[in-house]
């Protein structure tokens, strides 16, 4: 009686342990925008949850809502975790860029040195741009590889050849470099780029080579100019700081070992690697043109372009944002 008992107590332990353990584990969502094989599944997602994996084993894992399944729009990412449709979403500052203008200067020309990686710059600015992320946790912060033009039927090799094209932006800083150039700005998402470059809504695209692939520009692209400052395009994966704060510290533990510089870097890294891929690929391809320019070419393009940088870093009063993420 006593054996069947302590019996009876131990499996009603084991179904409580069970149960408990089951409780305890989480699933995050993290919703994005774009296809499965955009560069963003191989260089942030896949990282992410491979190292919670190592942390906690199935304890906390990640469900991914590709392509707008929770929401089509991409200009309400931020908004999604905000409101508890998503907890993890990944995201561009340009499409909200009354938001982060502080964040944007990490985009702006002059500011980051070509070759130099730019994700180390933001979070050295974290204690003076965090204000623009509120409720929420970041996880990576980076810049894409540096912008280039990308045109249809218009081959651009100096300022001049920019004056009166309609030239997508994707957001505010990008759009006020392409004005002192002489262009008119279209703001839209990268989703949009394909059918309005191949139906002459817009003349070109100021973005980084990455796109290129990830959205198929070449099939409707055939001019490229690489090598004029025109700034680059920063990115955010946020969490929702209240779901972050309800998991274990076990959870948040294997959270914090991989968010912040570590998944920045990784994207940034990638970022780049799809881009050099790319621009060898185009330069390969007898149907496209390819235009690098040389030192005096691009600093034509930059006596217009860095004065922008300046002018709206002095409109913001965020001299302290510009001089931290240029290191001095």
């Amino acid at each position: 009686m006593i054996y069947r008992s302590l019996r009876t107590l131990a499996v009603s332990a084991a179904i409580f342990a069970g149960a408990a353990a089951a409780s305890s584990a989480e699933e995050l969502s993290f919703a994005h925008f774009v296809p499965p094989q955009h560069t963003l599944t191989g260089s942030v997602i896949e990282p992410l949850q491979d190292g919670l994996a190592n942390e906690v084993g199935d304890e906390l894992t990640i469900r991914v809502y590709p392509g707008g399944e929770l929401g089509k729009g991409p200009l309400e990412q931020y908004v999604r975790v905000l409101q508890g449709v998503a907890d993890i979403v990944w995201g561009l500052p340009g499409y909200t860029s009354s938001q982060f203008p502080k964040t944007m200067i990490a985009e702006m020309p002059g500011v980051i040195d070509l070759g130099t990686p730019g994700y180390p710059a933001i979070w050295r600015s974290m204690d003076l741009i965090k204000d623009e992320f509120p409720g929420t946790k970041p996880l990576a912060l980076w810049t894409s590889e540096p912008n280039i033009l990308i045109m249809k039927n218009k081959d651009i090799r100096t300022p001049d050849d920019l004056k009166g094209l309609k030239i997508r932006a994707a957001g505010s800083t990008s759009a006020a470099v392409l004005e002192a150039l002489g262009a008119t700005p279209v703001q839209m998402p990268a989703g949009e780029i394909y059918n309005a470059l191949q139906t002459g809504l817009i003349d070109g695209v100021v973005t980084g080579a990455s796109a290129v692939t990830d959205f198929k520009l070449s099939e409707v692209a055939d001019s490229y100019t690489i090598g004029a400052p025109l700034g680059r395009l920063t990115f955010y994966v946020v969490m929702s700081q209240a779901r972050y704060d309800g998991l274990s510290d076990e959870q948040k533990a294997a959270i914090d070992k991989y968010a912040g510089e570590y998944l920045s870097e990784s994207a940034e890294t990638a970022w780049n690697r799809v881009a050099e891929e790319t621009i060898a690929g185009l330069e390969a391809d007898p149907d496209k043109t390819v235009i690098t320019l040389d030192a005096d070419q691009a600093a034509a393009f930059g006596a217009i372009t860095i004065p922008v940088t300046e002018e709206i870093v002095t409109e913001l009063g965020a001299e302290d944002v510009l001089a931290s993420m240029r290191g001095e």
